[in-house]
């Protein structure tokens, strides 16, 4: 709750360093975002995005650096790049001429250490906060601050119906289930049942199941996952089949293979389970896309 708090008021400092007033607005009619990780959340919004900063390319974006599961629709919107690998360019935020510019105030692609430059520029910027929220609150958020409430409202009820659907069609697992990142980054870590990811497995009608409490000294550190060592992943997994964080098969194949894991019952009874690369964050798309993977392997 502390860090909570501690987001909330960077958050409320920034919107104030660049002369935003935190309150409902009419719909502006050019959106830019500096922040890839909020743009999918405009765009299931049918918010008026014109441009996005752009990530660096990797296996979790298209070749400009759009994250995988919304770029199709971003390219169909004629959304353009705002400026590439993340490198704030402040002469292509003005030339974009927002009506209203989305900053994140915290992460890899946040710009609000240039909101000076922007109040100087008189850029008309929304700050907000991914980190402490889920794409739905976000979504309230933005739709609260841009006029657009009644879309953020309707792409929920639309991803909540979606999630019911696909719940009544498929089967879970009799058997706990443990969210698993593996060598993420050199990193290792269980999620935690209010993980975003947790919550869809669970709306689907997995029990997901944490760190045994008897292992709460083995963690290195803690936010939506705990992480820990390689060498106490088989025991924090235990008899538990896995889902495995923004994985692919590959990823998979190399859990299976790693002989710290050979004797879980998961591994023996070919019940590991890759949730795709994009289920990393999930925002309206890629929790979709984290849906249908999952159905797909409990017909």
């Amino acid at each position: 709750m502390k860090r909570f708090r501690v987001c909330a008021a960077l958050a409320a400092v920034a919107l104030t360093l660049a002369g935003v007033i935190p309150t409902a607005a009419a719909t502006p009619a050019r959106i830019v975002s500096t922040t890839p990780s909020v743009t999918g959340i405009l765009l299931a919004m049918q918010a008026p995005l014109v441009a996005s900063a752009a990530a660096t390319p990797s296996r979790l974006t298209d070749g400009k650096g759009f994250f995988s599961q919304w770029a199709a629709v971003a390219d169909q919107r004629d959304v353009q790049v705002l400026y590439r690998n993340l490198q704030f360019d402040i002469e292509a935020v003005v030339a974009s001429a927002p009506d209203l510019l989305v900053v994140s105030a915290t992460g890899a692609d946040s710009a609000a250490p240039h909101l000076a430059e922007l109040k100087a520029q008189g850029v008309p910027t929304l700050v907000v906060n991914y980190s402490n929220q889920s794409w739905q609150e976000l979504a309230t958020e933005l739709g609260a601050r841009t006029g657009l409430q009644q879309q953020a409202k309707a792409v929920i009820q639309q991803f909540d119906d979606y999630t019911r659907e696909t719940a009544a069609r498929l089967q879970p697992s009799p058997r706990p289930v443990v969210l698993v990142g593996y060598n993420i980054g050199g990193s290792y870590s269980i999620g935690r049942t209010f993980s975003p990811q947790a919550r869809l497995l669970t709306a689907l009608g997995f029990q997901v199941r944490e760190l045994p409490e008897a292992m709460a000294g083995q963690v290195i550190r803690a936010t939506e996952f705990q992480f820990i060592s390689r060498e106490n992943l088989a025991a924090a997994i235990g008899d538990a089949d896995v889902f495995l964080l923004s994985a692919d098969d590959n990823d998979a194949q190399a859990f299976r293979d790693d002989p710290v894991l050979a004797n879980l019952p998961a591994v023996q009874h070919q019940r590991v389970y890759p949730l795709g690369p994009s289920s990393f964050r999930i925002d309206y798309y890629s929790g979709r896309q984290m849906l249908d993977t999952v159905a797909g392997y409990f017909r």
